[in-house]
């Protein structure tokens, strides 16, 4: 919810948020949480819109900054006589496409996702079929799992690892 002028005036200013966790945040993203009325059904029509807008929304701003590093690695694609030079945008370069790479393989889940919603799939998790849960689905809206079978599916990750 927004603040006034005369309520941000009378609380203390938040510490700055990481942009890791500011990209994470759905009112970030200029969403607010769903407010489930009274006897609703899980992933009732009204639900689907609210994800399917978050998940085209962010989407939208995952593709927005794939088409930002195309040009900025078009503009800055500069030959340094300096190795020390060529080396660091080299390593920049690498790292902004590490990062493009786990996007793209977001956008793909973000697809998968908006498919599931389409077909009325979407919410259950895919290894016990019970509902994820409304506030799971806004912190992570590419939610397969509920939380229970994600807890355990991560204690298997970390017994085969060792």
């Amino acid at each position: 919810m927004p603040r006034t002028a005369k309520t941000a005036a009378a609380k203390p200013a938040k510490k700055s948020v990481s942009k890791a966790k500011k990209d994470s945040s759905l009112e970030f993203k200029g969403f607010t949480p769903y407010k489930e009325k009274k006897g609703e059904e899980f992933m009732s029509e009204a639900q689907e819109t609210h994800f399917q807008e978050i998940l085209q929304s962010w989407k939208k701003e995952l593709m927005e900054k794939v088409d930002e590093t195309v040009h900025h690695m078009q503009d800055d694609a500069t030959v340094f006589p300096d190795p020390n030079d060529r080396a660091s945008q080299e390593s920049d370069f690498t790292m902004e496409l590490r990062t493009r790479d786990r996007e793209r393989k977001l956008i793909k889940k973000i697809e998968q996702s908006l498919g599931k919603i389409d077909s009325k799939d979407y919410g259950y998790c895919k290894v016990c079929g019970i509902d994820i849960g409304v506030r799971r689905l806004e912190a992570r809206p590419t939610a397969d799992l509920c939380i229970d079978c994600k807890e355990l599916d991560e204690i298997k990750e970390r017994q085969m690892k060792g």
